[in-house]
């Protein structure tokens, strides 16, 4: 493996775009690629020998005997179309969450990266943490029981990541000078430019992003999904703050993962809450604690496990009273810790000095699809059945088309 691993990163702008900048830093950044025309400045005054280009086509084209290994951190409608060319042609793929915009886009990575057999990451940074680990930990060990219920939750959609749109479609306006718009819309359906759709606010069409849900599900449901090791559920329910907007995800929204129960482990329910929701509060929890605003509990027979923040911060037993009682006879540390973040994991793994990255695609594709199916429910506003074998919705057959893979002409990517 080389010393230096040669790397192309499409998306540049932004705190995703730094993650993927300074995360590669110390590896060869051979191309950047971004629509934005400041962001290329900005960044060719950090990396000046990386060949600056606006479309990720022309830069895979062009360099793709040049690079090893390729970063994504575009709007989410984008990741399917880089994310496969790249994997196509033999490039190890970092892509910041979720996956793909669709179920069937997210089905299709994860088996492209098995054929042809690239070292994948999500970065869902959480993944990498000792926290997430630490919660696993306790629950298989037993210490509260067979789990009932997960409640997970975030106080988004809100400014700046979301902002309700004042119409559908937006005003219109003209494309900024520093801007290639038909770029940044990439496999998307063309239309006129608004600035309601750039910078951060993107994430509340459906045509570019996932709402809330895709936005934070990643992060705060991780924990729980893989602390329970959790598969597809059976039933989507959720509970809409009005009526389902065509265009743009609802401004607050509750939604309820069925699981069927499995081996020795009972039936149990996923609840998630965004935007202005009252959360569940566990069991004995004191009543003078406060809830954050971003968080998740999972609630077993015996007790309460609680995190706070996005990625799994700070796990505690509730109430706080039998974590002090408890606290010198919990689980030690079985798991294997990283002691890096996601991006410097996927390095390693590239380089042949560590195992394969915690969120590589065969674990962030079915998190993700767990996501996306949430995100799904509150687009229609339906109670969805899902049949995962089949990738149907089979009670509401009419929202299946949006599971599917769809690109505008020339934005497929290449075979």
């Amino acid at each position: 493996m080389p010393d230096q691993v040669h790397v192309a990163i499409i998306g540049a702008g932004s705190f995703t775009g730094d993650l993927a900048c300074n995360g590669c830093a110390g590896e060869n950044i051979a191309a950047i690629c971004d629509v934005d025309a400041r962001v290329l400045e900005a960044r060719h005054a950090q990396f000046p020998a990386a060949a600056l280009y606006r479309d990720f086509r022309v830069m895979l084209a062009e360099m793709g005997d040049r690079i090893d290994a390729v970063t994504i951190s575009t709007p989410d409608h984008t990741h399917y179309a880089a994310a496969m060319t790249a994997i196509r042609m033999g490039k190890h793929v970092f892509v910041q969450k979720p996956m793909a915009r669709t179920i069937a886009e997210v089905r299709a990575l994860r088996q492209a990266a098995r054929e042809h057999h690239v070292i994948t990451q999500m970065g869902n940074q959480g993944r990498t943490g000792d926290d997430i680990r630490t919660v696993r930990e306790w629950v298989q060990g037993g210490v509260i029981g067979h789990v009932l219920e997960v409640h997970a939750w975030t106080d988004r959609p809100r400014p700046p990541w979301f902002v309700r749109p004042e119409s559908v479609p937006p005003p219109v306006a003209p494309v900024p000078e520093w801007l290639d718009w038909d770029a940044w819309l990439g496999p998307a359906e063309e239309r006129p430019f608004s600035p309601a759709y750039i910078e951060k606010r993107w994430r509340s069409w459906w045509d570019f992003g996932c709402g809330a849900l895709g936005d934070m599900g990643c992060h705060i449901l991780d924990t729980p999904f893989y602390a329970l090791d959790l598969g597809p559920p059976e039933r989507i329910e959720v509970a809409l703050n009005e009526p389902a907007p065509e265009a743009h995800t609802a401004f607050g929204a509750v939604v309820t993962y069925h699981f069927a129960a499995r081996e020795d482990r009972p039936a149990m329910t996923l609840t998630w809450y965004e935007g202005d929701n009252e959360v569940l509060e566990p069991p004995a929890f004191e009543e003078n604690r406060e809830l954050a605003p971003n968080a998740m509990y999972i609630m077993g027979e015996r007790g309460t496990i609680m995190t706070f923040g996005a990625q799994a911060n700070r796990p505690t037993l509730v109430p706080e009273s039998r974590m002090q009682k408890v606290r010198d006879s919990l689980p030690g540390k079985s798991i294997p810790r990283v002691h890096c973040g996601p991006i410097e994991e996927w390095l390693r793994a590239i380089r042949g000095e560590g195992p394969l990255p915690g969120s590589n695609f065969d674990y962030a594709a079915p998190l993700t699809e767990l996501v996306l199916l949430g995100a799904l429910a509150i687009r229609s506003g339906q109670t969805l059945e899902w049949d995962a074998g089949n990738l149907r919705v089979t009670n509401a057959p009419e929202v299946n088309r949006f599971l599917e893979i769809q690109a505008r002409e020339g934005w497929s990517p290449p075979c």
